[in-house]
């Protein structure tokens, strides 16, 4: 045993093999680092170069220029083509209503009968008149023969005293009253010839009321201006009429033959709005019919408030099975001012740089181009800037396809078929 004043025993050292396998799992461990980001790179640029080499698949389409009337359909409400508010032209009760709401009438046609008494004692006593302002006249006719004889008795004494008194055989003062005698005689033929005037004057404007007052008269029976339906009534038989115009209309009518629709054209097509524009007609109560008509007239000026151009389009209707205030939406076939190139939107992308499209060369190379929407159609877009409508557009272009990439042309969509939307 040792003794506790004894000095403690040192321990051996450690041999070398711990530091060997140590340093051989350190080595291993970053050899194995080493080769995996050796390994890593080489992915890495495996890959870019696969990436640098790929020729993607594309599918792309022809750009259509497109020179077929544009087709622009808006809301529009229908019109009578002409309305009448009938209105009494004669003062008198109603004797007779032949017509009602819904009436169908031709022009001409009798609609009401007024009866005006006071009108026909008017016309009665006007003409009586007339009577007593002919015998007037022939009155005054008479005076104008008497004055024109007694004229020529003046003529001839004064021609005779005036002989005699210079023969000598009358004095002075006969052949001066003789003289006198004339002159007087043709005042008096003058003013008979004036009543005569005056006469027939009177005469006229007697037989000018006469003429009124029978056209007053004609006005008792109420006639339709034109063929049509009558839209209002608001009397009744024996109601008092006016002819002032001071109340209500009797009645009110439609001409429905020929409608007019009114619509309100932007400005972007308003340059092509000339009469005889074809444009269909469409009733969302009638979906199995289709109506056609013409644009027939415009304001010429725009609204400033809108900037629309206030068009109206006649409809014939023969049949009458469209109706006046119909909502309607009316599709407009306007001629081009040029072309408009057309591309489906599956080849549009919009991204940071704004809106685009990927450009299949004749080279084999993809080029992205920056363009602007005209009109947005749906399936179908309208472009104003950015292709001139002699280039082939990628559909849906990869988000990582690169300007300037090769490509290859895969299978073609038919021809026309994304344009099956150009001209709406």
């Amino acid at each position: 045993m040792k003794s506790h004043g004894d000095a403690p025993e040192i321990p051996p050292p450690p041999g070398k093999l711990p530091f060997v396998l140590t340093g051989l799992v350190l080595c291993g461990l970053i050899g194995w680092g080493g080769y995996g980001h050796w390994r890593q790179q080489a992915e890495a640029a495996e890959t870019q170069r696969k990436v640098r080499s790929f020729v993607p698949r594309l599918r792309t389409v022809a750009v259509q220029r497109v020179d077929t009337p544009m087709e622009l359909t808006l809301p529009g409400e229908t019109q009578a083509y002409a309305r009448a508010a009938i209105s009494a032209r004669a003062t008198g009760y109603v004797a007779e209503r032949a017509v009602d709401i819904g009436s169908r009438v031709k022009a001409g046609t009798v609609m009401l009968r007024i009866a005006a008494p006071d009108l026909d004692q008017q016309l009665a006593q006007s003409e009586a008149q007339i009577g007593q302002m002919k015998a007037q006249l022939l009155q005054a006719r008479a005076q104008v023969d008497q004055a024109r004889a007694n004229l020529d008795l003046a003529n001839q004494t004064n021609s005779r005293t005036a002989t005699l008194a210079t023969q000598g055989w009358a004095s002075r003062q006969n052949a001066d009253t003789s003289q006198a005698g004339l002159l007087s005689q043709t005042a008096n033929l003058a003013a008979a010839e004036a009543g005569v005037k005056v006469a027939e004057a009177n005469l006229k404007a007697q037989e000018a009321t006469v003429d009124r007052l029978k056209a007053l008269a004609g006005f008792k029976e109420v006639i339709a201006p034109f063929d049509g339906v009558v839209t209002t009534r608001s009397i009744e038989v024996g109601d008092l009429v006016r002819a002032d115009g001071s109340g209500t209309a009797l009645l009110g009518m439609d001409r429905d033959d020929i409608l007019r629709i009114s619509v309100n054209v932007p400005q972007n097509a308003a340059i092509g709005i000339r009469p005889g524009v074809e444009a269909s007609i469409k009733v969302p109560q009638m979906p199995d019919r289709t109506f056609h008509g013409q644009v027939q007239r415009s304001s010429v000026a725009l609204l400033t408030a809108s900037r629309t151009l206030t068009t109206q389009v006649d409809v014939p209707n023969p049949d009458g099975a469209l109706r006046a205030g119909l909502y309607v939406y009316v599709t407009l076939k306007i001629p081009r001012v040029e072309p408009a190139i057309m591309i489906p939107a599956e080849a549009l992308v919009f991204n940071q740089h704004g809106t685009r499209v990927a450009v299949a060369g004749e080279d084999g190379r993809v080029a992205w181009r920056g363009i602007r929407i005209k009109r947005d159609l749906g399936q179908t877009v309208e472009v104003d800037q950015g292709l001139d409508g002699r280039e082939r557009v990628v559909l849906s272009p990869p988000v990582d396809l690169r300007d300037g990439q090769v490509y290859e042309r895969g299978d073609e969509p038919q021809e026309g078929r994304p344009m099956q939307a150009a001209t709406r």
